[in-house]
This record gives C-alpha cells, sequence and structure tokens, in this order.
C-alpha cells in the first residue's frame, strides 16, 4: 500500500499533464472510470471541468473518489434493511 502520492500522466484539453495521487486512490478512480464506460482521461476531465477554481485537480480526484465510496456504502446499508 503506497503512503506517498506518485505521479500518474492524464490529456486534459489535449495537454498532457501530471497528478499526484496514492496508488489506492487511482486505483478506485480507474475502476469508476471503467465501471461508467469510460477512459481514464475522460473522467479526470469531466471531473476537471466541474470542480471549479477553488480546489486543486489532486484534491478534486480524491473527493470524487471518497463520494463514489460514501454513495456505494449507503446504497448497500439500504439494501442491507
Amino acid at each position: 500500500m503506497s503512503r506517498r502520492p506518485v505521479k500518474h500522466s492524464v490529456t486534459l484539453r489535449g495537454h498532457r499533464t501530471s497528478i499526484s495521487l496514492e496508488d489506492e486512490f487511482w486505483k478506485e478512480l480507474r475502476t469508476l472510470a471503467d465501471k461508467k464506460g469510460m477512459a481514464i482521461n475522460a473522467l479526470v476531465a469531466e471531473i476537471d471541468v466541474n470542480r471549479g477554481t477553488g480546489i486543486g485537480l489532486a484534491s478534486a480526484l480524491r473527493l470524487y473518489v471518497l463520494e463514489a465510496l460514501k454513495d456505494r456504502l449507503s446504497a448497500s446499508q439500504t439494501d442491507a434493511r
């Protein structure tokens, strides 16, 4: 398990950029992209467009993953009732 962020390259608006993100977040982000039938670049671009100017891209990606996991947990708890 990685505790330090690792640089990952993506293409946003036709330009290569790197994002420092822990492996656990990157793997979950890939899983979410697969579930949506999207390329990882497309999902990152969607998150980038919706993040606004007050938050960095890496933070926005972490929050996206966190919200998705919270939604999944909430749904599983609802199904268990």
